[in-house]
C-alpha cells in the first residue's frame, strides 16, 4: 500500500520536516539521527527540489489565467486571445497654423507643399522634442502672396507627431520558411507605422499594407498586417496566409517599415515651437511661420499590465462596436492614455431624459489644457463614435460634476483604555475618513457609511461606537441682480418632505425682495422651496421660488434674483438630505468629495457609566 506524505505548504523547512517525519515512521530508520548524518544533505536536496517544483507549478498555474497572471508576456498572450489590441507607447501631437508670406516676392510659385516628416521643435520642462508631419500639406497663393497650408480635406491645420523616424527592412525568403519579422524597439508608436512591400530588392513600386483593425472584409487578396507585442518588449510584424486570411508577401519581396520612436508622455505640454523649414526662391530663403493652436497632448506609455487585465475582457465584450455604455467606456479607456476616467450613460438615464444620445464624461491626467481636452474629445467622436456606434445615437460630452458630502461624525471612547487624547483621536478619525474617500474617487463609486465608520471603530480599542449623518451638497453659480431659472441635479434620490426637518437648505445670500440675510429651504411637509429671511426669524420672503423632486433628485428655481452671495464665493451651496443615508452611489457624471467646511468630528468620553461630550 502506498504511503502519502501530507503537505499543503511550499516552505522549504516544512517540506524537510515532512520528509523526516515520514522516514522516522519507517522501521529501517528507527532511532536514526537525521540531523547528524549524511542523510540530512539528501533531505535538503529533496526538499529544495520539491520546493522549487512547487513554486514553478504554482506560478505556471497563475500565469495561465488573465486575472492572476503577473508577467506582462502572459497578460499580452491572454489579451490577444480575446482580440484586445494592446496600446503601444503613443506620440504626443500638436496642431499649428502654418503660413508662408511671400508678399512682393518676384518669381513665387502658385503653390507650395509641406512634405511628410517636416520637423517642428517643441519645448517643455523635460527638454526639446522633434515633432514630424505625417502627411503632405499644400498652400496656394491668396493673390497677395500669403500661403496657408491645408490638409487634403482643405482644413488649415497642420498636425505633427513627436518622435524620431525609424526604418526597418526585411527580406522575404522561400515560402516554405516560417519567417518572423521582429521590430526590436519597445518605444515604437504602432499607430504611426507605415508598412510597404516591394516586389523585389530593386523595385521602386510598392504596395502599402493597412492595419488589420481597420479591415471591413478580409479575403486572400486583402493587404493587411498586424503588429503584436513580443515577450521581450519588441513588436512582431505579421501578414496573412495568402489563402483566406489576407495576402502574404511573395518570396524575394522587400518589406520596409517606417515608424516613430516616441518619448511618450515626456513630450506632452510643449507650449513653445520653432522650425527651421525654409523655402528658397531666387537664391533667397523664406521661413515658414508656425503658430501653435494647442499645446502638445496625447503622449502616453504603453498599456500597463493592470490596464490590460481590467480592459481586455470589457474590450472583448464590445466586439468592435459601440452599443452599450460599457462598450463606450472600454473603448475610450483602452485607446486614450491621457483620459484617466470615463463615465458613459444613455439618454434614457439622463436628467432630463434625452433619447438618442450617448452621454460621455471624461476626466484627464493632470496638466492638460482645455484646448488639448477638446482635441481628445474630437478624436473620440471622429475615430470611434462616428465609425463604431449605432447611426441613430449621437455622442454628447458632459463635464464632470462634483457632489460634495457634508458630514457630522461622532464617536464615544473610554479614555481609560488609551493613552491618546480626544483631540488626537479626532484627528485620526478625520484622516481615516479622508483616506476612505480617496478609495472612492472617480466615476461610478459608492459611498458606504458603514465602511467609513468601520475605519473609525478600528482606530483604537478605546473607541466604543461611532455615528455619522450626511448631507449632499451641490453648488449654483447664479447671475446676480438678474432674475433667472436654474436646475440643480443630485446624483441620487432625495428624502421625502417631513414636518420636522428641512430636506433642502442653501447657504446665505441677499435677495432683491428682502432687506435682511436670506436662504432657501423647503416648506416643512412639502416639496415647495421658499426664500426666508434668517435675520427676521426665518420670515417667508418668497413663498414659492421653485420645488425639488425626491425621485429625480432635481431642484428647480424660477425667477431667482440674488444680489449678493455672503460667503464671498461666486456660488451658493445647496445642501440636501439623501433618501438613503447609508449608501450613496455617484451616477452619471458625478464624483464625490468632502466639503471640509462642513466636516466635523466630535469625541464623547464614555466610561460606561458616564458620558461627557467634548
Amino acid at each position: 500500500m502506498a504511503t502519502n506524505i501530507t503537505s499543503t505548504a511550499l516552505d522549504f523547512t516544512d517540506i524537510k520536516e515532512k520528509l523526516k517525519t515520514y522516514l522516522a515512521a519507517k522501521s529501517e530508520f528507527a532511532d536514526y539521527d537525521f540531523e547528524g548524518s549524511g542523510l540530512s544533505n539528501l533531505l535538503d536536496v529533496l526538499a529544495y527540489n520539491t520546493h522549487f517544483n512547487g513554486i514553478v507549478a504554482n506560478m505556471a498555474l497563475n500565469e495561465a489565467f488573465l486575472h492572476t497572471a503577473q508577467l506582462r508576456s502572459s497578460l499580452v498572450s491572454h489579451a490577444e486571445s480575446l482580440g484586445f489590441n494592446i496600446r503601444s507607447r503613443t506620440s504626443a501631437q500638436a496642431k499649428f497654423t502654418a503660413t508662408l508670406n511671400l508678399n512682393g516676392v518676384v518669381g513665387r510659385a502658385s503653390s507650395y507643399t509641406l512634405p511628410i516628416n517636416s520637423v517642428i521643435s517643441g519645448f517643455n520642462e523635460e527638454g526639446t522634442f522633434s515633432f514630424l508631419t505625417q502627411e503632405v500639406y499644400t498652400a496656394t497663393d491668396d493673390g497677395a502672396g500669403l500661403y496657408t497650408f491645408k490638409d487634403a480635406d482643405g482644413v488649415a491645420t497642420v498636425t505633427a507627431f513627436e518622435g524620431s523616424i525609424q526604418t526597418k527592412t526585411f527580406f522575404v525568403g522561400e515560402k516554405t520558411d516560417r519567417q518572423i519579422y521582429v521590430i526590436p524597439d519597445e518605444n515604437i508608436d504602432t499607430t504611426t507605422a507605415v508598412v510597404r512591400v516591394f516586389p523585389d530588392t530593386t523595385s521602386t513600386a510598392f504596395v502599402e499594407f493597412t492595419p488589420l483593425e481597420k479591415a471591413i472584409k478580409v479575403d486572400s487578396n486583402s493587404t493587411y498586417y498586424t503588429l503584436r507585442e513580443t515577450p521581450n518588449g519588441g513588436y512582431e510584424l505579421n501578414f496573412g496566409d495568402g489563402v483566406t486570411f489576407g495576402k502574404a508577401p511573395e518570396s524575394g519581396s522587400k518589406i520596409v517599415v517606417t515608424y516613430l520612436r516616441s518619448n511618450g508622455p515626456l513630450a506632452n505640454d510643449c507650449k513653445q515651437f520653432t522650425t527651421s523649414i525654409v523655402y528658397q526662391i531666387n537664391a533667397s530663403n523664406y521661413s515658414l511661420n508656425i503658430v501653435p493652436t494647442t499645446t502638445s497632448v496625447g503622449g502616453g506609455e504603453k498599456q500597463s499590465i493592470e490596464s490590460i487585465r481590467q480592459l481586455a475582457p470589457s474590450a472583448f465584450a464590445t466586439q468592435q462596436r459601440l452599443v452599450t455604455s460599457e462598450d463606450y467606456r472600454a473603448t475610450i479607456a483602452a485607446n486614450f492614455p491621457t483620459v484617466s476616467d470615463v463615465s458613459v450613460w444613455g439618454g434614457e438615464d439622463n436628467i432630463p431624459v434625452d433619447y438618442g444620445k450617448a452621454y460621455i464624461s471624461l476626466t484627464f491626467n493632470d496638466g492638460l489644457t482645455e484646448s488639448s481636452k477638446a482635441i481628445i474629445r474630437n478624436q473620440i467622436k471622429e475615430n470611434f463614435s462616428d465609425n463604431l456606434s449605432v447611426m441613430s445615437i449621437t455622442p454628447e460630452f458632459v463635464d464632470p460634476a462634483v457632489c460634495r458630502i457634508e458630514m457630522i461624525v461622532s464617536f464615544a471612547f473610554n479614555p481609560d483604555l488609551t493613552g491618546s487624547t480626544s483631540t488626537a483621536l479626532e484627528d485620526r478619525a478625520r484622516q481615516g475618513v479622508r483616506d476612505y474617500f480617496a478609495t472612492i474617487s472617480g466615476f461610478g463609486k459608492t459611498f458606504r457609511r458603514s465602511n467609513a465608520l468601520t475605519d473609525i471603530d478600528e482606530l483604537s480599542a478605546a473607541v466604543l461606537n461611532s455615528s455619522m449623518t450626511i448631507k449632499l451638497q451641490m453648488r449654483l453659480e447664479p447671475v446676480l441682480n438678474a432674475a433667472g431659472s436654474y436646475s440643480i441635479v443630485y446624483p441620487v434620490k432625495l428624502a421625502i418632505p417631513d414636518d420636522v426637518n428641512h430636506i433642502v437648505e442653501s447657504s446665505l445670500f441677499e435677495h432683491s425682495e428682502a432687506d435682511g440675510i436670506c436662504k432657501i429651504v423647503n416648506q416643512l411637509g412639502t416639496n415647495v422651496l421658499q426664500i426666508v429671511d434668517v435675520s427676521d426669524n426665518n420670515a417667508v420672503v418668497v413663498g414659492n421660488i421653485g420645488s425639488y423632486s425626491s425621485s429625480s433628485g432635481e431642484i428647480k428655481l424660477d425667477n431667482f434674483t440674488p444680489t449678493t452671495i455672503l460667503s464671498g464665493d461666486n456660488f451658493i451651496k445647496f445642501s440636501a438630505t439623501p433618501a438613503d443615508q447609508t449608501t450613496v452611489k455617484a451616477l452619471r457624471n458625478f464624483t464625490f468629495e468632502i466639503d471640509e467646511d462642513k466636516f466635523t468630528v466630535g469625541a464623547i468620553i464614555d466610561r460606561e457609566d458616564v458620558r461627557v461630550a467634548l
